[in-house]
């Protein structure tokens, strides 16, 4: 999204004419109204977003709005954006999959809290969906009301727009509107619901496709359906992919773009919550918001989701293993298109060592080692190893790592120089284990052929300074509940340079409060 866009050229939400190619390529289930159904054959379901009470625009990215040629909103777009009206271009409907959620199939799922309104065009080849987080039921709501609260659309919001100024690929987020009701939620899923406002995200992509709109067709046996939707999604999103046998070739850029979106993930520190396979993006991008975080202290089983508990199943460290899983999800979803899938099992098995191959080069650049070496491996092994036992801050840890004196070579100097980064103080064990890390890290070091200079201008691109910590959420959100939107704004100018040293009033360990404040440190699925 690189096109500049002059100001002349700049329209309106409301008076722009929507592209609506995903509905007209696919059969839908058109009936008007929002009864919760299965929908076999069908793709979609049309779905009118519901009149809210009183939409007010609470946040607008600027950026967003200008790459993509949007005028800033009037009364009339607020109106689009809050989800009481649509304009005569737009077809909202919501799309039918299904998924594995937490390792068990679930059958038909669908945006049961999602409204697509169109595609926006900003080229003739470039298109974004427009979708509506919160603006309703929909026929895959089930048990649902399709709203969304304040308190999760602040952290979608937020958490995207962060996401993407970190380079890691992700959905974006262009509004965020208060709707004027409350909604019933139960947060912690312990009986103890109660009122919340309620708010509405648009969010922005080239798609919303994820693995479960195939394994629900796959699941339905409608082959016709998943060779078509198969051919479109190729002919779209992947036109470099040519010949008669596409399949295996766009499975194995599948495979390359999870990969790297898992590697982009461990880079910041960045913990999704919920990675279940109707979570999963067929773009390769971070696609829906729910209970993530960044790490603090360094926890490999770290999972912010309560509903998580106690398998952990999708725990930081263990996201690329779950990666992988899913993909093996996707392909027996294609199975079916092919009269032979040794190849598609071999380009599955081949994500192992695509992503070792960027994991390592990625922590080759975050450490600042001039060239990936073979040998290099066993010491950022000892990384993670060590950071396991230590458990430092992550994002401080590596900060300081960045400045570390080369002369830094006595133990209780280096706990000393590190001690910024430490929840807790180091017992014998610890401190060893950090100082033997420092010491063969120096060794290393020392024998880069490139400047000191060009090691630290890598280290400085792949080391955010600042990230949207769960604390910090949750005080932005308790101050716009207040109608103080303060410490929201300031967090939403700081997520714009993260890797800066602008904001270094939230370069600091999480307090101690905040470990056991709800909302602060771990989350369930509620919103």
């Amino acid at each position: 999204m690189n096109r500049i866009i002059l100001s002349s050229e700049m329209e309106k939400l409301s008076s722009k004419t929507f592209k609506n190619e995903f509905v007209n390529a696919f059969d839908g289930d058109r009936e008007d109204n929002m009864r919760p159904r299965q929908t076999p054959g069908f793709l979609y379901a049309r779905a009118v977003p519901t009149p809210v009470k009183k939409p007010v625009l609470l946040a607008w990215s600027e950026e967003l709005a200008a790459q993509l040629g949007i005028q800033d909103p009037d009364s009339e777009d607020v109106n689009i954006i809050g989800g009481n009206t649509i304009s005569a271009s737009m077809f909202p409907y919501a799309a039918c999959y299904a998924g594995h959620q937490f390792g068990n199939w679930a059958g038909q799922l669908g945006d049961g809290r999602a409204i697509t309104l169109g595609e926006w065009e900003v080229t003739a080849e470039l298109s974004y969906e427009f979708q509506l987080k919160g603006a309703g039921p929909t026929p895959y709501s089930r048990r649902g009301d399709g709203r969304a609260v304040l308190r999760s659309s602040i952290r979608e919001y937020l958490m995207s727009e962060a996401m993407f100024y970190l380079g890691v690929p992700t959905t974006r987020a262009l509004s965020l509107v208060g709707t004027g009701d409350q909604v019933m939620r139960d947060m912690f899923y312990d009986g103890r619901a109660a009122y919340e406002p309620g708010a509405i995200v648009m969010r922005v992509a080239p798609s919303f496709l994820r693995f479960g709109n195939f394994e629900m067709l796959a699941a339905r046996q409608e082959l016709e359906n998943l060779q078509k939707l198969t051919d479109w999604t190729i002919n779209k999103f992947f036109p470099e992919i040519k010949g008669e046998n596409r399949i295996i070739p766009w499975f194995k850029t599948i495979v390359a773009q999870t990969a790297a979106l898992m590697t982009s993930w461990i880079r910041v520190g960045f913990v999704h919550g919920v990675m279940n396979t109707d979570n999963m993006s067929i773009l390769g991008l971070t696609i829906d918001y729910g209970p993530f975080s960044f790490l603090d202290a360094y926890d490999p089983d770290f999972t912010p989701n309560t509903t998580d508990l106690p398998g952990r199943r999708y725990a930081f460290g263990r996201q690329h293993t779950i990666a992988y899983w899913n993909l093996g999800c996707l392909a027996s979803a294609l199975a079916p298109l092919l009269d032979n899938t040794d190849e598609l099992v071999a380009a599955l098995e081949d994500y192992r060592d695509i992503y070792y191959a960027k994991y390592y080069a990625m922590m080759a650049d975050k450490i600042g080692l001039d060239q990936l070496r073979e040998e290099d491996k066993p010491l950022i092994d000892l990384f993670e190893q060590t950071l396991t036992t230590v458990q430092p801050d992550m994002t401080i840890f590596y900060q300081l790592l960045i400045d570390l004196p080369l002369d830094l070579d006595n133990e209780v100097a280096l706990n000393t120089y590190f001690k910024p980064a430490l929840y807790a103080a180091l017992n014998t064990e610890q401190s060893t284990a950090l100082y033997q890390l420092m010491i063969t890290y120096l060794q290393r070091i020392k024998n880069n052929t490139s400047s000191a200079e060009n090691r630290l201008e890598r280290m400085r691109a792949n080391n955010p300074r600042f990230i949207l910590r769960n604390y910090l959420l949750h005080q932005a959100i308790e101050g716009m509940e207040k109608g103080d939107d303060t410490l929201f704004e300031a967090l939403k100018t700081a997520m714009r340079t993260p890797y800066s040293r602008e904001h270094d009033q939230f370069f600091t360990l999480r307090p101690e409060w905040a470990s056991e404040q709800p909302g602060s440190s771990t989350l369930s699925c509620s919103s």
